[in-house]
């Protein structure tokens, strides 16, 4: 099936958001259980790191996490 690759990219980091926490107050991570092929996009966009590794979760960049949290807001908020 065709889709559109950015709005899913866009869903996948508003998910991203809401999978999140901090560590020592100022690192973002987020678990990594989503598409492999949206979480690259995610990576090679800036905003968050490396997905392959053994991890089970990634860092989110500051680019990255303010806009899932815009993008959480816009698609999710009340």
């Amino acid at each position: 099936m065709e889709y559109d690759e950015d709005k899913v990219d866009e869903m996948t980091l508003a998910l991203l958001f809401l999978v999140s926490w901090t560590e020592h107050h100022d690192i973002w991570r987020a678990w990594k259980g989503f598409d492999w092929d949206t979480m690259n996009r995610l990576h090679q966009k800036g905003f968050i790191s490396n997905p392959k590794g053994k991890a089970r979760s990634v860092v989110m960049t500051q680019e990255g996490i303010q806009r899932a949290k815009e993008l959480f807001i816009k698609h999710f908020g009340k």
